[in-house]
């Protein structure tokens, strides 16, 4: 069965830096577009970085130039650095699966449970 199974979540100081991991098994990997997502508390879910089944990274507006997506299609694995973390960076991170290959516009197939980043001032 699809697992997606974060990993690397914590809690940081401002300023500071996280890495997160998300293992990928049971689906054809290397044909999925992947993406990074995170919910706060009272808010809605919103994406954080999407990229093509070829590595190439799509950002939100908010985490460009901080965070960086990438994925190993030999090893199943997508990864997420954080630098330069913000309060407003706090929320559970998801890891999902789209099965297209270059991120267009749509619902993903396959999510993971998540793991909590927790910035503070």
């Amino acid at each position: 069965q699809v697992q997606l199974v974060e990993s690397g979540g914590g809690s940081v100081q401002a300023g500071g830096s996280l890495r997160l991991s998300c293992e990928a098994s049971g689906f054809t990997y290397s044909r999925y577009c992947m993406g990074w997502f995170r919910q706060a508390p009272g808010k809605e879910r919103e994406g954080v970085a999407n990229i093509t089944s070829d590595g190439r990274p799509i950002y939100q507006d908010s985490v460009k130039g901080r965070f960086t997506i990438s994925r190993d299609n030999a090893k199943n694995t997508l990864d997420l650095q954080m630098n330069s973390l913000k309060v407003e960076d706090t929320a559970m991170y998801y890891c999902a699966a789209r099965a297209v290959w270059f991120c267009a516009p749509g619902p993903f197939n396959y999510w993971g449970q998540g793991t909590q980043v927790t910035v503070s001032s």
